[in-house]
């Protein structure tokens, strides 16, 4: 079974649903060499170090610079080779929902619950410096706690995921404004609540009442896949995900809203090239 970390919102004696640490000193959640996985979102920011981190079936090279986005259920795995050393930043969903009253509020950020593109990007010294800024004062705030820290905390969180979201989307040449076309992430925020039972494109266009080719073309245009292709993308993952922790090809069929596991194990070698036994052995 693989080890799910979850928030402790009142670590800090109050409740709180953000926090942060030096990576190097959170050696038993940060840098478990397992495979485990988060209930809740993660920044990661490389100041030091070398080696591999594993998200999902994603490899990414642990360097200087590194900024590593996490979302809640993927399977990650740290294989260090030198010593890293940095910041980690996490917060659950409602700790900004709450507050700003959007539902698609994460969704609007081109790096959480991505399915194409990668979930790390190597910055400038420059560029990672204005950020490790904004890091530095959201410790330096946690370390002298007040009545009203969450509302400061709150702010400057919103600024750093801003932020990361613009040199984001330069470095991979992306739209980089979130405000427009709120049907595409309307689409995204639909798709992680339902696509275990919900695996048609015609599912979602009535649930947003807009035509398949209108939301085809957005997705084509935000994410570089057809909306059928983000689906997919989806429910192989989250499949995947579900054969790491050792659940049978049998209980997957019918949790994910397959007829059979004859067609459950037909669109997994579809799309995997191999079936869903045999992938599990060789995890």
């Amino acid at each position: 079974m693989i080890k799910t970390y979850h928030f402790l919102p009142y670590k800090h004696g109050r409740e709180l649903l953000v926090d942060i640490g030096r990576i190097e000193t959170l050696e038993n959640f940060v840098l478990d060499s397992t495979r485990h996985q988060l209930s809740f979102y993660e920044v990661l920011f490389i100041e030091r170090g070398s080696g591999i981190f594993s998200l999902d079936e994603n490899k990414i090279p642990i360097a200087p610079g590194t900024v590593i986005f996490t979302s809640p259920g993927q399977v990650r795995h740290w294989a260090i080779e030198e010593a890293v050393s940095g910041y980690t930043l996490f917060f659950e969903k409602d700790f900004l929902y709450l507050f700003f009253a959007d539902e698609l509020f994460l969704y609007r950020f081109q790096y959480f619950h991505q399915y194409l593109r990668p979930t790390a990007m190597q910055m400038s010294d420059i560029a990672f410096g204005q950020c490790i800024e904004l890091v530095f004062a959201i410790a330096q705030e946690f370390s002298h706690l007040q009545n009203d820290s969450n509302h400061l905390i709150r702010a400057i969180l919103y600024q750093l995921l801003v932020v990361l979201n613009r040199f984001y989307a330069a470095i991979y040449k992306l739209q980089n404004d979130t405000h427009i076309c709120p049907d595409f992430y309307r689409f995204r925020s639909l798709l992680e609540a339902q696509y275990m039972t919900r695996h048609s494109v015609a599912a979602y266009t009535k649930m947003l009442n807009i035509s398949a080719g209108h939301l085809n073309k957005l997705c084509k245009q935000y994410s570089g896949l057809s909306a059928q292709q983000m689906i997919h993308h989806k429910l192989i993952s989250a499949i995947k995900r579900q054969l790491f922790s050792n659940k049978s090809a049998k209980e997957i069929t019918y949790e994910f809203g397959f007829s059979d596991p004859s067609n459950f194990n037909r669109f997994f070698k579809k799309f995997t090239g191999t079936t869903p036994q045999k992938y599990q052995g060789h995890v």
